[in-house]
């Protein structure tokens, strides 16, 4: 069948929960004489509206039943649905059986996702499983060289424009049957996902991976590559919940950068902000006023600052938002936006600023996923916390109190800076982050020349390393990356520990210099 061949047609069936157009697509499918069948609330919306309409029941001659779950899994449906028009066979199944053609079926799905994204009852997420809509859905898109199939209220004007040109093409018929199939997937992905949640299943012997696109992005991360953002799983709060007030559309890696920025910077239960650059942190701070975290984030790397995302676990407020307005930054995101502070940033026309909604819990369990060549590498979110009362203090010494409570802050940063990974902290600050290097001790090296090349920078006497605490994602194999720390000034170490000879020589190291070391059992790679 060509392309352009066009398919006039008769009978139209609408099942819908999104009510969105409905009214005016009754009108358009009536002024095209397409008789329209229907069920519940949307046959009453179309009889409302002053249109003939036929219930689903009185057309299969069977009542709707059970709750409404059985009505339109029916033979005079699926028949109607299914039947090839070309098929002598068919159509004289057609005729014994008294089946009608059915040329046009708008559905769209129970609301599952919402249904379980407000914390429904587990019952409540049941019923909202949707048997009959994905089973017409998908016998329509099946046999789209005859039948339209339309899951999307942005796709009625389309459709009702093929109507308007004398009936609907295979080209459309096609495209529509491409996005239906998408909808039942992305549907049953949704239900897969909150099955297993439930269940707790982490590796489900099949993976259904579904999402909504939510953003057409002019390119990847570089210009030739294709992008888009999908939204989909469990809502956790985030890019993909937030609100964006001003500036330009986000960009892949604005996308993902603020993602990195914003689940760090949900660690903490005290005022903190956090300023990533190409998803690794270069300044995080926590402080009892934002203005200050703000202030102590950005002092600890300016330079890398700029063109940075800024990530604030408070509401941002006016007099935060009056120092953040001085940076060049490319997206600013907070659980909200307070007035004051939006009229401030309003200046920065460029300026992307998003209201979250919320933090994400980095508590919640949850998977991460990866792409690979022919597949996926699947993992649970690192949830991985440690209190004080889980370190095992092997040096001479213990830290102080002080000491004690950067080290934490140092271990928790640590885990979101790309591996191999050395964090080096200061009265509640970093002041000096290596990430990304193939070895332990350039990491080391990296955060130690940061520490000296900012003290420098701000007029102070002494490289910021000295008082310092350092984290390590990972244990010492060999004392030198930790040596290179303690050389600058470094007086307390954390880390995994696990190290064959490696704790030996590391515990033995800090004892040399005064220092203190504390193992927390517990890695956080980050590849």
């Amino acid at each position: 069948m060509p392309d352009d061949a066009r398919i006039k047609p008769q009978r139209a069936l609408i099942s819908v929960s999104d009510k969105t157009g409905l009214v005016e697509l009754a009108q358009g499918l009536a002024r095209h004489g397409v008789e329209i069948l229907s069920t519940g609330g949307s046959a009453a919306a179309i009889a409302k509206a002053g249109l003939k309409v036929v219930e689903v029941s009185a057309h299969t001659g069977f009542p709707e039943m059970m709750d409404g779950r059985v009505k339109t899994l029916h033979p005079l449906i699926h028949g109607g649905l299914l039947a090839r028009r070309d098929s002598p066979e068919h159509v004289a199944a057609m005729g014994q059986h008294r089946i009608a053609p059915i040329d046009i079926i708008v559905v769209n799905l129970y609301p599952f996702e919402a249904t379980v994204a407000r914390g429904a009852p587990f019952a409540d997420c049941i019923e909202n499983i949707d048997i009959g809509g994905p089973a017409m859905i998908r016998s329509a898109a099946k046999n789209h060289d005859f039948v339209a199939v339309v899951t999307d209220p942005a796709d009625y004007p389309v459709l009702l424009a093929e109507l308007d040109g004398g009936g609907t093409t295979l080209a459309l018929r096609r495209r529509l049957a491409a996005a239906a199939f998408a909808r039942t997937g992305s549907y049953d992905a949704a239900i897969a996902a909150w099955f297993n949640g439930q269940l707790g299943e982490t590796a489900p012997r099949h993976l259904a991976l579904g999402g909504t696109l939510a953003q057409t992005l002019r390119y990847g991360e570089n210009p030739h590559q294709s992008a888009a953002f999908y939204v989909g799983g469990p809502r956790r709060a985030g890019v993909a919940t937030a609100t964006q007030l001003q500036g330009k559309e986000l960009s892949y890696n604005n996308l993902g950068d603020t993602d990195a920025a914003y689940e760090l910077v949900a660690e903490f239960a005290e005022p903190a902000v956090a300023i990533i650059k190409h998803a690794s942190p270069c300044g995080v701070a926590t402080a009892a006023r934002l203005t200050d975290a703000y202030a102590r984030a950005l002092k600890a790397d300016p330079v890398s600052a700029f063109g940075g995302i800024v990530a604030l676990n408070r509401p941002l407020d006016e007099a935060t938002a009056t120092l953040v307005a001085e940076l060049f930054a490319e997206v600013v995101i907070a659980p909200a936006i307070e007035p004051a502070a939006r009229a401030v940033l309003a200046a920065k026309k460029n300026l992307r600023v998003l209201a979250a909604g919320g933090l994400p819990d980095p508590g919640e369990p949850g998977l991460t996923v990866k792409s690979v060549a022919g597949g996926y590498l699947v993992q649970g979110r690192d949830t991985g916390r440690i209190g004080a009362n889980q370190l095992k203090t092997v040096t001479k010494r213990a830290p102080s109190p002080a000491e004690l409570e950067d080290l934490l802050l140092a271990f928790t940063i640590v885990k979101h800076v790309k591996s191999n990974a050395i964090v080096l902290v200061k009265d509640g600050m970093t002041v000096g982050i290596g990430g990304g290097q193939t070895s332990r001790v350039d990491a080391a090296r990296h955060a130690v020349a940061k520490a000296a090349e900012f003290a420098a920078a701000a007029g102070e006497p002494v490289t910021r390393a000295r008082g310092a605490v350092l984290a390590s994602d990972a244990f010492f194999p060999f004392p030198d990356a930790l040596q290179v720390a303690l050389d600058a000034g470094v007086t307390a170490a954390i880390q995994p520990g696990g190290s064959l000879k490696g704790d030996d020589t590391a515990i033995a190291a800090a004892d040399a210099a005064g220092a203190a070391m504390v193992l927390t059992g517990m890695r956080h790679f980050k590849h």
